[in-house]
């Protein structure tokens, strides 16, 4: 079957226009062939406990993900599905009576899962589409559907790097994980993170500072955002051009067990993955330990013995010292990930100050003069007296997506607080 773009689900056109709608509208009204597999795949991969292996399967068994949903519709639809997955060469992989109870469900229930995409304006991009990222061609089980809120493309950049870590980093693993973020989107790479509070949202914010393409990878679903405390920079990933994806249903909750599934998807979707500071029980381990499986390079940055944010990346560097790399810099990383030769990393070293070591407290000047030149223009607006998002746009001359992302960026580092839609200086930037 041919691999074709994206379709963003949308409603049809009303059918009051009639017999006397022009050619092309009544056409357009009736879904192609491949509108329709689409439509029966995103249906499919709604259903509970549905899995991979078990959605191949009765792809290979029945031709289609149409050819399914046909037969679990037909009287008899249950026994049909349970008695031709009797052949299963694995018992313990045959299809229990409830999954298949809810295949038939979700077959006369279709019309009801459909409109929930349309509703929530997903793209839907399943595994024989073109669009589908070719690097997650390339990890094991890749999932069948992912549902994209935002530009699908931003899923399939030219270089792609991950950046993750711990929930609960330092100061000092915030700047870093921005820095490094904000460095690797200047040379052109998109950013891929899990949209996780601490160092992910800092690699989210750090990029869209800089303008550019940042993908999250979402531990739950569309309809059910997590975590909500990251709505607002959700929403400046996708205005920017980045996107936001997940390979569960619209309304899926995220569980213990669908962040590490979560996890593979962030490492399958670049082409190396950076860990900036990681308890010893972090899910960045996880992400990491995907990325070294998936024989993709994985970059540490060290920390200080004896920190607990620096346990996970030390044990990194001492289990597996053929397989990681330690960041010495972000020039040096730049280099070592082939975004830039020297020469480039060296002027990247230079567009935004070197971060301080965990234990400086610089005073306002000094964190004025380690801030960017976007989030030192938004800085100093806060300080002239500048409080809405409009105020700030209007005196940095910036772009509105740009100037949310620095106030995220500046809000993780405690430096802006916001309420009802006003921004006020804090912390270090509040003192005198």
């Amino acid at each position: 079957m041919a691999r074709e773009g994206p379709v963003l689900i949308k409603p049809v056109r009303a059918r009051s226009e009639g017999r006397n709608a022009p050619r092309e509208t009544r056409a357009s009204a009736r879904p192609t062939a491949r509108a329709a597999e689409r439509d029966a795949w995103t249906v499919l991969a709604s259903i509970h406990g549905l899995g991979p292996v078990t959605f191949g399967r009765l792809l290979s068994r029945f031709g289609s993900g149409r050819a399914i949903l046909e037969v679990a519709r037909a009287p008899g639809g249950r026994r049909h599905l349970l008695a031709d997955d009797e052949n299963a060469t694995e018992p313990a992989r045959r299809m229990s009576g409830d999954l298949a109870t809810r295949i038939v469900d979700a077959a006369r229930g279709s019309s009801q899962i459909l409109d929930r995409v349309r509703q929530l304006g997903l793209s839907v991009v399943t595994l024989e589409d073109e669009a589908f990222p070719a690097r997650l061609l390339g990890i094991e089980m890749p999932p069948h559907v992912l549902f994209v809120q935002g530009d699908p493309s931003a899923l399939s950049q030219r270089r792609a790097i991950a950046v993750v870590g711990t929930r609960r980093p330092s100061e000092y693993g915030r700047l870093v994980a921005a820095r490094i973020a904000g460095a690797v989107s200047r040379v052109g790479s998109s950013v891929v993170s899990g949209l996780a509070l601490g160092i992910d949202g800092a690699a989210h914010a750090g990029v869209v500072a800089e303008r550019g393409t940042t993908v999250a990878v979402l531990g739950g679903a569309h309809g059910r955002l997590y975590p909500h405390a990251h709505r607002q920079l959700a929403d400046v990933i996708v205005d920017a051009g980045g996107a936001l994806v997940s390979e569960l249903p619209p309304d899926s909750g995220p569980t213990r067990g669908t962040f590490p599934r979560r996890n593979r998807l962030i490492s399958g979707l670049a082409d190396a993955t950076v860990v900036v500071e990681a308890t010893a029980e972090s899910g960045a381990l996880i992400t990491a330990g995907w990325a070294l499986e998936q024989g993709r390079p994985c970059f540490v940055v060290p920390g200080a013995i004896g920190e607990p944010t620096s346990a996970g990346c030390l044990a990194l560097l001492r289990d597996y010292p053929d397989l990681t790399r330690i960041v010495a810099g972000v020039p040096e990383l730049l280099e070592d990930l082939g975004l830039a030769r020297r020469e480039e990393a060296e002027t990247t070293r230079r567009a935004g100050a070197a971060p301080r070591s965990s234990g400086s407290r610089p005073g306002r000047a000094g964190v004025l003069a380690e801030l960017g030149a976007g989030e030192r223009s938004v800085a100093e607006a806060l300080l002239a007296g500048r409080t809405t998002a409009d105020e700030l746009v209007a005196a940095t001359k910036l772009p509105v997506a740009g100037v949310l992302g620095i106030l995220t960026l500046l809000e993780l580092r405690g430096l802006v607080s916001a309420a009802y839609g006003r921004y006020r200086p804090a912390g270090t930037l509040a003192s005198r």
